[in-house]
């Protein structure tokens, strides 16, 4: 039954809870994930690297084909621009 104002309190205690929980379950995933990082720093790799490999196997393997050539042709006009700059 609603409850004062038309909202049903156990159902919106209900949503409330299972919210709780799932942050609950963020944290102690984002806790294991800290652990995971510190143990491949102390076995020499690069943290950050690790990332960046992380966020690329993220994408459309298409979508960073583009993106690597969009990257590549910049960087050759930049050193381009560099050499006629220099001349």
């Amino acid at each position: 039954m609603s409850g004062p104002g038309g909202v049903a309190g156990d159902q919106l205690r209900a949503f409330v809870e299972r919210i709780e929980h799932v942050e609950e379950e963020i944290k102690a995933l984002n806790e294991g994930k800290k652990e995971i990082y510190a143990e491949a720093k102390g076995e020499g790799y690069d943290v950050k690297i690790i990332k960046e490999v992380i966020r690329i196997r993220k994408q459309d393997e298409k979508e960073r084909d583009e993106k690597e050539s969009m990257l590549d042709l910049y960087l050759h006009a930049l050193q381009n621009a560099g050499v006629a700059k220099a001349a």
